[in-house]
């Protein structure tokens, strides 16, 4: 028992001294990642003030200049169209949807004539309803108006045969107007039986449900047995007649007009168009905060409702325009600047050049003011340069 004791004994202090220089060595890492960003931070503020204090030294005294030159690229700048998108992510939609829906009140599906993904044509029959009680009334209808035209033809008869007795003064006026009142009232029966049996024969009609549009059955949510009463249950989609979607953020709402032309890729398909924008929508959703904008797409059988699209529209261009790589612009406490390659004294010089800038798109900077066209500007090697440094395109 005594031995055991030790041995638990043993593995605790083991255990301690395990956790114990874990602890250690987390402590001494951590102090090490903190010193080593307190260097970095210490060796960008020396490397500023020898920057700094290597131009002020050359502006007050040019004598001390180095003539060591410092190896950088240079580029000359040429006027070029510069154009802004907005990148974006649509998809292909349907101009023409149709959610197939009964004339009156629906019924049973009694025949079904397509599935979904059937190809159906404008006018076919889709499904037809019960129609033995619609069946009936326009028998009982036919049925009533040969009574209805017997009657009158039996009153007319009757009618003829007054007059006829009355030209010769036989019978009273009585009797003849009683027979002129039942024809005209049998034919105003006759009237109401023929419209009668029209409004049922329109009924009849109605169980015969047929799709208003060309396209492809979408959905067939009913079976035979089951009530057609709606929407949602057949939905057919017009795939030849397409067109692009997409939202626009508001803050562009000035800039995306009808005509705005559009750059659409559909990678899966691997084919890219040149569209213009034809619709744009007037109302600005509260929850993304953007607005609806389409583009008809041209007829290609490639093309199918829902497929996604990349879209980049074009909402700001600028017609011989200076433009710059965008990791070259620098600040300082003056504002924004880029260095220049220019001759002095028969030497290369940087110097800064302060500039406004404009739009910017991909890694493209349009400059507003401050650069011109055939401008040197310094795409490389311009980061630890100070105005008035002496540089050099050529490798030595």
């Amino acid at each position: 028992m005594k031995k055991l004791n030790y041995i638990i004994l043993f593995a605790t202090a083991i255990s301690l001294a395990a956790c114990g220089n874990k602890a250690a060595t987390d402590a001494a890492l951590n102090e090490k990642k903190v010193k080593l960003e307190q260097l970095k931070k210490d060796q960008s503020k020396l490397n500023a003030e020898i920057t700094k204090l290597e131009s002020d030294i050359i502006a007050a005294d040019p004598a001390s200049k180095s003539d060591n030159a410092k190896l950088v690229t240079t580029s000359v700048i040429a006027p070029n169209n510069f154009s802004h998108f907005i990148d974006l992510q649509g998809k292909v939609d349907a101009v023409n949807i149709s959610f197939v829906t009964p004339r009156g009140g629906g019924g049973q599906v009694r025949e079904l004539y397509i599935k979904k993904g059937d190809q159906v044509s404008k006018g076919q029959l889709i499904l037809k309803l019960d129609d033995a009680i619609v069946k009936q009334s326009l028998i009982a209808a036919e049925q009533g108006l040969q009574t209805i035209k017997t009657q009158l033809a039996f009153a007319k008869n009757l009618y003829q045969k007054q007059q006829n007795l009355w030209s010769q003064n036989i019978g009273t006026e009585i009797q003849l107007i009683t027979a002129k009142n039942n024809v005209e009232s049998l034919e105003n029966q006759l009237k109401s039986s023929q419209e009668q049996i029209k409004v049922t024969e329109e009924q009849m009609k109605f169980t015969s449900v047929y799709s208003n549009v060309s396209g492809v059955a979408d959905e067939v949510n009913v079976r035979v047995g089951e009530l057609f009463a709606g929407p949602g249950q057949i939905k057919i989609v017009n795939t030849s007649d397409l067109k692009i979607t997409t939202q626009i953020p508001e803050n562009y709402a000035t800039r995306v007009l009808v005509g705005t032309p559009m750059k659409v890729s559909l990678p899966d398909i691997n084919k890219t168009l040149d569209l213009n924008i034809n619709v744009v929508g007037k109302i600005i959703d509260p929850t993304s905060r953007s607005f609806y904008v389409e583009a008809k797409l041209p007829t290609d059988k490639s093309f199918r409702p829902n497929q996604i699209a990349l879209v980049r529209v074009l909402d700001y261009e600028a017609k011989n325009a200076i433009s710059i790589p965008v990791n070259i612009l620098q600040s300082d406490d003056k504002g924004r600047y880029v260095l220049v390659a220019v001759k002095e004294n028969g030497k290369l010089i940087a110097r800064k050049k302060a500039v406004i800038v404009g739009e910017m798109y991909s890694d493209k900077l349009e400059i507003k003011n401050g650069l011109q066209s055939g401008d040197t500007i310094i795409t490389e090697g311009f980061q630890s340069l100070y105005d008035g440094q002496v540089i050099t395109t050529e490798l030595k």
